[in-house]
């Protein structure tokens, strides 16, 4: 699938900028590596994952590292693992406050690309982060802007921007382009799921979690207790509705 190069994007190619690809492992950023292989040199592309050990889904990393045909590959992890994160507050993320994503993915992210920028000067701190981000997903996505300089990030002689390249793609359009790369998504769709995060997403829908909790029996009776332990629903509720465990959700006993 052609992708439309913003004049934007290929003056910072020409530049020389680093392009930072994240990818969870899940059929957005794979399809993102695809597009972006097609435009960006080999030399200017760095492929990093977040890894969230023990909610992840299971040959993730391996996934990942066998759609990166060589590109450098970094796994980073946050200090603090999702059930650790969730037992000192007492609380699971919601889709108001998703620590999950700022705590465990995006700052490590961030960590290593400023890591790798000071090890690697020939770059001269200019980076495009790319994230697989489509605004089919979600209203709020859709509004997001698909290109934008990260002043927060562009510090100590970095000049940092981020972008979305597959924000226009529809699912359809993202299994297209991994298999028209010759790969296959991750296992996990196969066997049901509709998106690829941690196994037991707060943004899952029902489908999902029934999905999961099939899938990873144990998983889920960690994240049941879990939830009886703190007293705290892992799903938040629906506007004027109770909060529900995930047992009353699923319907499937831990």
């Amino acid at each position: 699938m052609a992708l439309a190069l913003s004049s934007q994007i290929a003056r910072l190619i020409d530049r020389g900028a680093l392009f930072v690809v994240n990818h969870s492992g899940g059929k957005d950023g794979q399809a993102m590596l695809a597009i972006l292989r097609q435009y960006i040199p080999a030399d200017q592309l760095l492929v990093i994952h977040a890894h969230l050990p023990g909610v992840e889904w299971p040959g993730t990393i391996e996934h990942i590292r066998a759609t990166t045909k060589g590109l450098p590959l970094i796994v980073c992890e946050a200090v603090k693992t999702f059930f650790q994160m969730v037992e000192r507050r007492g609380m699971f993320p919601s889709p108001q406050q998703r620590q999950c994503t700022s705590d465990l993915k995006r700052g490590p992210i961030e960590r290593e690309i400023r890591r790798y920028l000071k090890a690697n000067p020939r770059f001269g701190g200019l980076v495009v982060n790319c994230m697989g981000l489509r605004a089919q997903e979600s209203p709020k996505r859709a509004k997001a802007q698909e290109f934008k300089f990260n002043a927060r990030n562009s510090k100590a002689g970095r000049e940092w921007y981020d972008w979305l390249p597959v924000q226009d793609l529809t699912k359809d359009q993202v299994f297209a382009v991994i298999a028209a790369a010759g790969e296959k998504p991750h296992w996990a769709y196969g066997a049901g799921m509709t998106r690829l995060s941690c196994c037991f997403c707060i943004m899952a829908s029902r489908q999902d979690l029934c999905t999961a909790a099939r899938l990873r029996p144990k998983l889920y009776r960690r994240y049941v207790g879990l939830e009886s332990r703190i007293g705290h629903t892992m799903m938040m509720p629906a506007k004027g509705e109770a909060p529900k465990y995930l047992e009353e959700i699923t319907g499937i006993s831990a």
